[in-house]
């Protein structure tokens, strides 16, 4: 699967900010001149970041892409080679493999590409979860019926969460990405951003194609090299994947069996608990201490309950002792949900927590659920990732920390705005929208008055 942080998932549609600007401008709404001191702020920003955000650039090693020179490439294929024997892979897998190896710059600019805004959650779920992917995952849950039951009773992971991964990884096997998986290894290993990591991923596909799984041809993947129909890297691949339908090879590619019998395994090697969901929404009552949120704070069920939070649909909460962190991504307007520590063996897969919540949802869908009772709010201006790097800087000069200055709205920034929110008296929910935005710029503007 995709081991990219959340941040480099697929990339979203992004609206301009000129578009916005004409928005805000011809809005006759209450909200009208908040906008316009957003617009204002937005370009403040921008002058204000420019000689920051150029030191990011070049100390962090998100540099403009540049074309190798075939010397350097064919020396560092060469060298790699030379590895490759040495760790014990046969060398004609090594002469089949880098001797066709092709250097693509695209992988490169690809690579080096950061999306301009940030994601929110409404965004990122609502593009995931619709009812086109839930109801072809209710007929794959049906026709897979025999096959998943066979691998819940060996794993304990249940079908419909196999399914669910399934969907969003590659839309239940119809987009494996076009890339040759060795072409674009061998470009990321043979570039010095990440040359260690990508090294030892072409290692280990090439180690995949020595005993016999899948041929280089048949390697199709992602451009980062994540295979097949689960997404795997070379490296969970090497770790988790079986041979489930009996043809002596792992071939997560053609295989469905293989492909979710692998998922499967992966699961209950991170520690998946058989019997336990992966949490549910809920509703909290009003006046709420959202200063409780946050994955790295579990309660018991029962306390919970006594603190007023109940289903989703107003039933009282079982007062039981299972534990679980309560998550607001959308903020104190859009749902809430009570996670269990089957949601962080989720968040291994890939650590997002918007990844997760989506995984869960689907697969509650999928088996028949129905939708969230409080659907995450609709999305108005969108804030960039270089507003955000400057707000992490802003929280950093009045004294709340924020972790890196990497414009990453991750769970140490969120945290940090509750904490501004609960200085400023506002609802400490963690969501960043504009007029948090806005209050935070004008308090750190204030320290250099």
């Amino acid at each position: 699967m995709k081991r990219e942080a959340h941040g480099t998932q697929q990339p979203r549609h992004i609206n301009q900010i000129d578009e916005e600007a004409n928005t805000a401008q011809q809005s006759d709404s209450p909200v009208q001149s908040i906008n316009q001191r957003f617009l204002k702020f937005s370009l403040l920003y921008r002058l204000s970041c420019g000689y920051i955000f150029l030191g990011i650039l070049v100390f962090s090693g998100w540099i403009p892409a540049v074309h190798a020179d075939n010397n350097q490439f064919s020396e560092c294929i060469a060298r790699i080679g030379s590895q490759a024997r040495t760790v014990g892979i046969s060398d004609r897998t090594v002469q089949q493999v880098l001797s066709k190896t092709k250097y693509l710059q695209r992988i490169i600019e690809l690579d080096r590409r950061q999306p301009e805004f940030t994601q929110t959650f409404a965004n990122y779920f609502n593009i995931r979860i619709n009812d086109e992917r839930i109801q072809r995952g209710r007929e794959l849950l049906v026709r897979y019926r025999t096959l998943l039951d066979q691998i819940q009773q060996e794993t304990g992971v249940p079908a419909q969460y196999l399914i669910s991964f399934w969907g969003l990884e590659t839309n239940y096997g119809t987009h494996f990405g076009d890339w040759s998986v060795p072409d674009s290894l061998a470009t990321l290993a043979c570039d010095q951003r990440r040359s260690n990591f990508f090294t030892q991923e072409l290692l280990n596909a090439m180690r995949i194609i020595d005993v016999g799984d899948i041929s280089p041809e048949r390697m199709i993947g992602s451009w980062a090299g994540a295979m097949g129909h689960m997404q795997f890297m070379p490296s969970t691949f090497l770790s988790y994947a079986k041979d489930i339908d009996g043809d002596g090879r792992r071939d997560l590619w053609g295989s469905i069996p293989d492909a979710l019998g692998s998922a499967a395994n992966f699961l209950q090697q991170l520690g998946w608990i058989s019997g336990l969901n992966w949490g549910q929404e809920v509703r909290l009552p009003p006046a709420f201490d959202y200063s409780l949120a946050g994955r790295d704070q579990m309660l018991s069920q029962a306390e919970w309950a006594k603190l007023g939070i109940t289903t989703a649909s107003g039933a009282p909460l079982p007062p039981i002792e299972q534990r679980a962190a309560l998550l607001v991504p959308a903020g104190h307007q859009g749902p809430a949900f009570l996670v269990t520590r089957n949601f962080y063996i989720l968040m291994r897969w890939n650590r997002s927590e918007f990844y997760a919540l989506s995984v869960g949802h689907l697969a509650d869908r999928i088996a028949g659920a129905v939708a969230l009772q409080r659907t995450p709010p609709v999305d108005t201006i969108r804030i960039t990732r270089e507003q955000v790097r400057q707000l992490q800087i802003d929280l950093s000069k009045l004294g709340i920390d924020a972790g890196e200055a990497d414009g990453v709205m991750g769970s140490a920034t969120r945290q940090a705005i509750s904490r501004f929110q609960q200085k400023t008296q506002r609802i400490a929910d963690g969501h960043l929208d504009v007029t948090v935005l806005i209050a935070i710029r004008e308090a750190a503007s204030s320290l250099s008055r």
